[in-house]
């Protein structure tokens, strides 16, 4: 049986990677006597996968993986067999039973949504100007930025990918396109942000936090627990 489960990830836990995010779940499953299923062949492992890993130094309320199990018990059971063991800082808030046939969520991921706000260690207070300055980024043709990979350095027209970007409460919200087709960094935004203030870029001066991760087309998204059952 396959299954999909949401959790979050907050508080000093965002300065642990996406591996070890990946053996603390493998332990908790252990730990919380789930009946996972393994793979074949001499080296066994979990099959689970995660569908969009989160960058270094971001929290999040939105993250997903999918599992296979050999048995299920109830949703409301195993989520609390597994938060028993899951430290502070890392939660589960629910799991899904999927179809047989359904795609991993990795494939299907296509969006994700962000709050911007400030970082309390840092003196510098730029969003106000940073959210003056949206309407007339987004104004134009064309919102160009550096991205850089492993090999190279490219101007990229981000403004595509931007699905919305707004005020919101003490900071901003984005909705950005995410996944193995299109995706684009929350950062990216910032700098982007900063750029057409005139306001120096520091990644440090802001915290981003993920709010949902999303499937669909641009203009039908529904989260990634929509595609399975309450069980």
């Amino acid at each position: 049986m396959k299954l999909r489960i949401k959790y979050e990830k907050t508080g000093v836990l965002r300065f642990i990677g996406h591996l070890d995010i990946m053996r603390l779940f493998q332990k908790a499953i252990r730990r919380a006597k789930l009946d996972v299923a393994y793979s074949k062949g001499f080296s066994p492992h979990q099959i689970i996968s995660f569908a969009a890993p989160m960058p270094l130094g971001m929290t999040s309320e939105g993250e997903y993986f999918d599992g296979e199990f050999n048995s299920v018990t109830s949703a409301e059971d195993m989520m609390n067999r597994l938060n028993a063991v899951l430290p502070e800082g890392v939660k589960v808030h629910d799991i899904v039973l999927l179809d047989d046939k359904a795609k991993p969520s990795m494939a299907i991921v296509s969006a994700s949504d962000y709050y911007i706000y400030k970082n309390e260690e840092c003196e510098n207070d730029t969003l106000d100007i940073l959210n003056q300055s949206i309407d007339l980024m987004m104004s134009k043709p064309a919102v160009e930025i550096i991205k850089k990979t492993k090999s190279k350095e490219e101007l990229s027209d981000i403004k595509p990918l931007i699905y919305d970007i707004k005020p919101y409460k003490e900071g901003i919200y984005m909705l950005l396109a995410s996944g193995s087709k299109d995706n684009l960094k929350p950062e990216l935004v910032i700098e982007a942000l900063c750029k057409e203030a005139g306001v120096f870029y520091n990644r440090y001066d802001y915290m981003i936090h993920r709010i949902e991760t999303y499937m669909g087309e641009r203009d039908k998204l529904e989260s990634l627990s929509c595609e399975g059952e309450r069980f």
